[in-house]
Parts: C-alpha cells; structure tokens; sequence
C-alpha cells in the first residue's frame, strides 16, 4: 500500500456508514445495559466478567488472563474486580503455583447472579438483535465481525 493509499480519507458515503454502524452500535449496547440492569442486579460488566469466569476452566482465572478476555486495561479491571469482591460476586484467592498471582474465583452468590440475569439477557439479545435481522442478515454481520477481528488483530493501535 502507498502512502497515499495510507492516508486516504474515508469517503462521505463510507463516513456516513461508519457513524450509522457506531451510532447503532451504541444504541444496542445502551438499551441491553439498560434492560439487564432492570432485570438482574448485574451491570454489564459484572456481567462479562462472571461469563468469563465461568467459562474458564475451574471457574477462575489470573487477573491478567481475566483482563485479557474482557479486553480491558489492568487498571480497570482492579477497580472493578474490588466492587465485585464488595458484593461477594467474586474472590480472589491466591495461586498455588505462583504466590505472586492472584486468581479471580466466581463464588457461589456470583453464579447464582450469573444464572438469575442470563435468561432475560438471552431474552433481550433475541427481542433487540436477533429478531431484527433476517438469517441472511446475520450470516452478514458474522462475516463483517470476523473481518474487522481480523483487521483489529493484525492492525497496530
């Protein structure tokens, strides 16, 4: 690719596309917050976070393992992990092979959320997403996702 190339600006039409996706996007994310925090006493977050954990092996993971699934800076990891611990949603015990590294545990009070919260969360995804789209047009958004994951992890920051 040239230079050139590297320095395109994005057309008005790719410009108009890129908000309307971003824009949807954030619409989706604000109303499924908004539901799950109508239904369940679990934010979002605490959401991802217990999800992780109880699709990790063991029900726990390392810290960095844990910011590394969600996607998320160490720092707010901490900070956030301490609100959970508050609420006995999750614990942090210490890790047999390596003292220096605590393991984040999904406890029994953090499951039991986990559980009570995911049905009217698959319920919201289905009525707020699923139901929108055609087969087709989920096969499409598949397909798209994969190709900006693609993007995302071979492009720099």
């Amino acid at each position: 690719m040239g230079e050139a190339e590297a320095r395109r600006r994005p057309s008005g039409d790719e410009l108009r596309i890129w908000r309307d996706f971003i824009e949807t996007a954030e619409r989706l994310k604000t109303r499924m917050a908004r539901r799950m925090q109508q239904e369940s006493i679990l934010s979002p977050a605490d959401y991802q976070v217990l999800l992780a954990l109880h699709e990790a092996t063991g029900q726990r993971l390392r810290s960095s393992v844990l910011a590394e699934v969600c996607d998320w800076e160490r720092s707010r990891l901490s900070h956030h992990l301490r609100r959970m611990e508050s609420k006995d949603l999750i614990a942090r015990e210490g890790n047999a092979k390596d003292l220096r590294a605590a393991e984040i545990v999904l406890t029994e009070t953090g499951a039991a959320e986990l559980r009570r919260g995911a049905a009217p969360h698959l319920q919201a995804i289905s009525e707020l997403f699923v139901d929108a789209l055609t087969a087709e047009e989920l096969k499409n958004v598949e397909n798209l996702t994969a190709s900006l994951r693609r993007h995302l992890d071979t492009a720099g920051d």
